[in-house]
């Protein structure tokens, strides 16, 4: 990211400009829109003339593998993202680089395994002060770039001062909570005592006892929001979004708070059987997935616009009924078990994606960046990231393949390895001896094969401390804060 700081507060900078430009905009005062404006037409024209798509990216938060109806659940129905694998792809060996949200989130939006970019370890609470750094280049950098709208709408996660929320990170607004929704602002105690079940059968109790904020661009908006409309309202901002752009291409992130405990929907979509809490949760999504797709059509956008749905990571297991299922994959959220890392994914572009398909070879949300990219036929800068370019696998044409990935552990260790289709779990302290799997004849990592093959343990052993060694000595510094959050401690409730 080119940090400009050439315009006044309330305007987004340029994040990635022509260097011609770059050079002229060094020279220039702080710039009026207008200037703006002009730098952004001025860009564009110096682009290749391929075809404009716009690109919405859904992120759910610890949905399970198996949490769709075209995924094989067995009980929840979710009509409108079955359409969409109807009339797109499924991706059913699609990797995060994390198991939790944090890590999982950072590596989607700069193409990087967590640990080059500092965010390998946990996730940030209201209490931290480190996040995203802003040099990073994002994917809303990689659109902004090219004259495109961008907006983040829903949790980000990254960091939740002014200096790292998205605006920062090249969008061009941002509405959503910042953490995730079981945290309370500002210190992350006092938490309510109302718990999964007991919180389902008095959602607007549990609601109010959660001092979640809601937060505009660099601002609190309301405190404390009521959780039980946060899907529908993330939606309805997305829906103002596409339809206030729909003459201009658009980059939307849109990643929901659900189905993250504590579960909430709203009163039209609740069912008070609290054994169908995750259950109603994910056809709510699935609904304003729904309603956000049927504007795309009836704004006349289907023909040119990506959406991409998938999930931070795997499912909450331990929740029971208030969390997801991974099956037939072994281990959940937090694991580096496929379970915990390899999770739904449905895309959707009529025209561009092959309708009715299937993809079954190995890709990573950090390979989002460098394939988007190429879709479009954009360069990006020079600095290594982690992802490959996998648009041959989204519109069903041969390409370069991903043979190798690295799984991490929530705390950012090296964990595991996969190359081609063995899948090698590391020895650690907890793990006495290694496993080694065969992915493609045992996804469910049941049958050990680590003694039948110790040449092979060996080489991937190797491998995995090889890679992380080079992530390590090529890692970049996160944001660090240096003052105080300016967020009030007790904003007025709303």
């Amino acid at each position: 990211m080119y940090s400009l700081h050439l315009v006044k507060p309330g305007f987004s900078p340029v994040p990635e400009m022509p260097k011609k430009l770059r050079r002229l905009a060094v020279y220039l005062p702080p710039m009026q829109p207008v200037c703006l404006s002009l730098l952004l037409a001025l860009a564009s024209t110096s682009l290749p003339a391929t075809e404009t798509r716009n690109v919405v990216v859904i992120l759910t938060d610890d949905q399970g593998y198996q949490d769709l109806g075209c995924f094989g659940s067995p009980r929840i129905r979710t009509p409108n993202l079955d359409r969409m694998a109807k009339e797109g792809r499924r991706f059913t060996n699609l990797m995060v680089p994390s198991p939790v949200c944090t890590p999982s989130r950072a590596g989607l939006l700069t193409g990087c395994y967590p640990k080059r970019v500092g965010l390998h370890r946990g996730v940030l609470f209201p209490t931290s002060r480190h996040g995203l750094h802003p040099d990073e280049f994002t994917l809303a950098e990689l659109f902004g770039s090219r004259g495109y709208a961008t907006a983040c709408i829903g949790k980000w996660h990254l960091g939740h001062f002014p200096e790292v929320l998205p605006r920062a990170q090249g969008f061009d607004s941002y509405f959503g909570i910042p953490y995730s929704n079981d945290m309370n602002h500002p210190d992350n105690v006092n938490k309510t005592t109302l718990r999964r079940d007991a919180s389902w059968n008095d959602l607007p109790e549990a609601a109010r006892r959660w001092r979640t904020p809601l937060v505009r661009d660099e601002a609190i908006a309301e405190f404390r929001v009521d959780q039980r409309t946060i899907t529908r309202r993330y939606t309805d901002e997305a829906i103002r979004f596409v339809t206030e752009n729909r003459d201009r291409p658009f980059f939307l992130y849109l990643p929901h708070s659900m189905p993250h405990v504590p579960l909430f929907v709203p009163e039209d979509a609740y069912d008070p059987d609290p054994r169908n809490a995750y259950k109603c949760v994910i056809e709510h999504l699935d609904a304003e997935v729904g309603r956000l797709v049927d504007t795309l059509r009836r704004e006349g956008l289907a023909g040119k616009t990506l959406v991409i749905f998938t999930s931070d990571n795997g499912p909450w297991l331990p929740f029971g009924n208030h969390g997801g299922s991974a099956k037939p994959l072994r281990g959940g959220k937090g694991t580096t078990f496929e379970g915990g890392m390899r999770v739904p994914c449905v895309m959707w572009a009529p025209g561009l994606v092959p309708a009715g398909s299937e993809c079954g070879d190995l890709m990573s949300t950090i390979d989002l960046l460098p394939t988007l990219a190429a879709l479009h036929d954009w360069e990006l800068p020079e600095r290594p990231i982690d992802g490959i370019d996998a648009s041959g696998r989204i519109t069903g044409k041969a390409g370069s393949a991903r043979e190798e990935f690295l799984y991490y552990t929530s705390q950012g260790e090296p964990d595991a390895i996969r190359v081609g289709p063995w899948k090698l779990l590391a020895a650690t302290t907890k793990r006495p001896a290694p496993l080694l799997y065969n992915l493609e004849e045992d996804v469910g990592e049941r049958h050990d094969r680590a003694a039948e093959r110790p040449e092979l343990v060996a080489r991937l052993r190797d491998r995995l401390a090889e890679r992380d060694q080079e992530l390590g000595s090529e890692a970049r510094p996160t944001w660090k804060a240096t003052a105080p959050h300016p967020w009030p401690d007790n904003p007025p409730t709303h």
